[in-house]
This record gives C-alpha cells, sequence and structure tokens, in this order.
C-alpha cells in the first residue's frame, strides 16, 4: 500500500524554510541564462575488476542527493546501499549515476548510456531541481513517465522515489507535485518511496549547512527508507 510520508510538524516546518532558502537561490541564479547540470555524463569510479564484471547491476539516477553532494563517495546512499546488499547476500553491483544539479530532462538525456550493461534494477531519484526550477509538472511527469517505460522495455525493474516542494509555492504548483510521484507508481505499477528525505527533512543534526542535503548520517537514513522497497526487488532480480 502507497502511503504519505509523515513528518512532525516543527521538522516538517524547518525543511520546507530551508527549501524555500533555497528555491530562492536558485531563481536568482537561474535568472540570466538557463543552464542544465554541469554534466550529462558523470564520470564514475571503476569498480573492482572481477567484482564489477561477475555481478549484474543496480543503478541509481538522480541529483546531488543522489552524488552525495558534499559527502565522501563512501558516504553517498548508493554507496550505503552497497555495503547493505553485500551484507544481505545478494551479487549486485551499485553504480551511482547521480548529477548534482540534474533535472528529470537531463536524466532522460543520459538514460541510455546510465543502463548500459547487465542493469536489474533502477532507482529513479529525480524531480527535486524540476521543483526547485519551477519547471511544469506535467513535464515532470513526461519525463520520469518516459525513463520507466524505456527502463522496463529493457528488462529493468523501477524504484520511483518521491520528492516534495514547499508549500509556499502555492496550491497550483504544490499540489500536482505532491501528487506526481504516486500517480506514476499507481499508473506504471512500479514500487515507491513516496518521500526520500522522510526520516532526514527538517533534523539539523542530520543535514549540512544547507539544511537540506544529508550529511553522512543522513545518507544512512536515506538508504534505510529505500531498502524495505529495493529488497524485494533483489529477491526477485536474483531469480532471473
Amino acid at each position: 500500500m502507497i502511503t504519505r510520508p509523515r513528518l512532525r510538524a516543527r521538522s516538517w516546518t524547518v525543511f520546507q524554510s530551508a527549501l524555500g532558502c533555497l528555491l530562492l537561490l536558485v531563481a536568482a541564479c537561474s535568472s540570466g541564462s538557463r543552464q542544465e547540470a554541469p554534466s550529462d555524463r558523470p564520470s564514475l569510479p571503476a569498480a573492482p575488476g572481477e567484482r564489477a564484471a561477475a555481478r549484474p547491476r543496480i543503478v541509481a539516477l538522480g541529483d546531488s542527493l543522489t552524488a552525495g553532494l558534499g559527502l565522501s563517495g563512501d558516504d553517498a546512499y548508493p554507496a550505503v546501499l552497497q555495503r547493505m546488499i553485500d551484507k544481505a547476500g545478494y551479487r549486485f553491483e551499485v553504480t551511482n549515476a547521480g548529477v548534482s544539479g540534474d533535472t528529470t530532462a537531463g536524466g532522460l538525456r543520459r538514460l541510455d548510456w546510465a543502463l548500459d550493461g547487465d542493469v536489474r534494477i533502477l532507482i529513479l531519484a529525480l524531480g527535486a531541481n524540476d521543483g526547485l526550477r519551477g519547471l511544469p509538472v506535467a513535464e515532470m511527469k513526461r519525463n520520469l513517465a518516459e525513463i520507466i517505460e524505456r527502463a522496463r522495455k529493457r528488462g529493468v525493474g523501477v524504484l520511483l522515489c518521491g520528492m516534495e516542494m514547499p508549500r509556499n509555492l502555492g496550491a497550483a504548483y504544490w499540489e500536482p507535485f505532491h501528487r506526481a510521484f504516486t500517480e506514476l507508481a499507481r499508473q506504471h505499477r512500479v514500487a515507491l518511496v513516496p518521500f526520500l528525505l522522510e526520516k532526514v527533512a527538517g533534523n539539523p543534526a542530520l543535514n549540512q549547512g544547507d539544511g537540506i542535503h544529508p550529511n553522512a548520517e543522513g545518507a544512512k537514513l536515506l538508504a534505510d527508507t529505500i531498502w524495505p522497497a529495493l529488497e524485494p526487488m533483489l529477491k526477485d532480480a536474483a531469480n532471473r
């Protein structure tokens, strides 16, 4: 069953305030000319030879939350998921395909490259930057839907990670954004994490100074949030 994220009122207010400040900063930086992510093809570290070659891959396609902005590579949530997968005895290699500043359009452009090879699962964590830039929700949904459809045509299972925007964007924007991820998951029958930041949003002890990007402890909780939806997919993929 798909449930809405539950946050304590104070934490939710703090998160919305921080996100609102980031929204203003993005708007100011974008006022002159619109820029996409610095690179559509991130430089990913090569995994150890035999291990990488022997294991099918899980790709985390996302933005700065996935890339681990402000963190070491070992602290970003895809690396934490790798350790959880190894501990649970599954033989998959996690690829961090996160690009800071990326939108759903950017993710769609680099999808074929990201899914090259033996990929079994796609963790799709995009949409936050679409919201921060005020891009149309319908456009975001079309991009995410195409990513989902193209991944599934390749036989790749998709885990969609939802995001939230501050209510001060206005009901005309906030409400369709809030519904978008649940609607996509139902329409395309894919697994859903309703709110990727559910366990860390608004908690200063779990976030960096900007109040938005998780610190190392917060990144562990992002992995914990993803794990209950991911593990059943691992079991299924292991049997294919």
